[in-house]
């Protein structure tokens, strides 16, 4: 097995150096990919209104969009182990700018059930590039790194709800895919012209990768337990996002695509603490760090249900939700890439499937949560996702001591 410090010497010996025009161009990818994954959330009303559909029909969007991207993930997020990465993020973003106009032109549920399978499935590029920033980085600068890639990731994912909001709301929701398709073209191109080329850590064949993931499920309880507990926080992010913009639409807000969409902008805070959170991680212990931010993910949900009639209460509460699952995604993922420092997509591969997993299930339970119960099922549902995500933290924590 290789060890960190003579991996990173590999890579400075093939040529490939990272540098901060580096990494701000992995970040602001990560960004902008990753928000194809959240531009229906806010949009969602106006999408139900199109095609004639009830909250829960129309949540599915989000529910398929999120399963494919656990489907891409299993599928093409380890072939970053064996093959030049370059290549694979160029063919995946020419594939997503198809998918996105498969979103853009859709004509009932079916369709844009289909296409929004498809744009998971293609929408796999930061979960590419984030274990090429961990391989690239040194071993002492890796929280650091990955902090800050994952804040681009996180910008993408908050802002991602604002902008649907605006360009939803002034031109229609069918507008804010086309942008997005443009977008993943120019990205296709920039990138094939500056991203280095990479060089594959592992030499397997394609079964012999997917066959290793289970593998590693088996003999790595930390990447098992890190894996479920972002199952669980990520799972109850979605359960809020997906309902907010019925919850908004109503009494006594009765606000729009575009206002409910500038809630992703008070997420930022969140998104902007996660190269804080990295480096943190890099000097303190990351597990303990993971059980500070559940309960913190947790405190969202009681101002959520306490004071969620008040606009303060929400954004408050949004502020808190995002930190938390952020800083637990950043802390989760730094202990995971030191596990087995030649298996990283693998590594990130079984996490961010059973992440992805996790916000299926939240956004299909969070719509379901609305229509029985309206807003405080909506909350008790989030509660207890990460009440499950804090017992199997904790379990593995009485493990480790025992």
């Amino acid at each position: 097995m290789t060890n960190n410090s003579t991996g990173m010497e590999m890579n400075k010996s093939k040529g490939i150096t990272l540098t901060k025009g580096l990494v701000l161009l992995m970040s602001i990818t990560c960004g902008l990919a990753v928000a194809n994954l959240y531009y229906n959330q806010p949009l969602l009303a106006d999408m139900g209104r199109t095609f004639h559909a009830n909250s829960h029909q129309v949540g599915n969007i989000s529910m398929f969009t999120q399963i494919g991207y656990a489907v891409g993930m299993f599928l093409f997020v380890p072939l970053g182990d064996m093959r030049e990465r370059r290549h694979l993020i160029t063919v995946l973003l020419a594939s997503v700018t198809i998918a996105l106009i498969g979103v853009a032109t859709a004509q009932n549920l079916l369709w844009i059930y289909a296409a929004s399978l498809a744009v998971g499935i293609t929408t796999v590029v930061p979960q590419v590039i984030i274990p090429l920033a961990a391989q690239m980085s040194e071993p002492a600068e890796r929280g650091k790194v990955i902090g800050s890639v994952m804040g681009g990731l996180l910008f993408g994912i908050l802002l991602a709800r604002t902008v649907a909001g605006v360009i939803g709301g002034s031109f229609g929701w069918r507008m804010m895919y086309w942008v997005a398709a443009v977008l993943m073209l120019a990205l296709a191109i920039i990138l094939n012209r500056f991203l280095p080329k990479s060089h594959p850590e592992a030499n397997l064949t394609y079964r012999q990768v997917l066959k290793s993931l289970g593998e590693l499920i088996l003999t790595q309880p930390t990447l098992r337990e890190a894996s479920l507990v972002g199952a669980m926080l990520f799972g109850s992010f979605s359960v809020f996002w997906t309902s907010l913009a019925f919850y908004l639409e109503g009494a006594p807000f009765y606000f729009g695509s575009q206002v409910t969409g500038l809630f992703g902008l008070v997420g930022v805070v969140g998104a902007a603490a996660a190269p804080f959170v990295g480096r943190i991680a890099d000097r303190f212990s990351p597990k303990s760090m993971v059980g500070m931010f559940i309960i913190l993910t947790l405190l969202s949900f009681m101002f959520f249900g306490l004071f969620g009639s008040a606009v303060w209460g929400i954004v408050f509460g949004v502020i808190l939700l995002d930190l938390g699952v952020q800083g637990a995604q950043v802390s989760n993922q730094a202990r995971i890439y030191s596990l087995v420092p030649e298996a990283r997509s693998r590594l990130n591969t079984v996490y961010m499937v059973t992440y992805f997993l996790g916000g299926s299930l939240g956004s299909s339970l969070g719509s379901f949560a609305w229509n029985l119960w309206q807003w405080q099922g909506v909350c008790l549902t989030g509660g207890i996702m990460i009440v499950l995500g804090f017992i199997v933290w904790g379990v593995h924590q009485l493990k480790n001591k025992s």
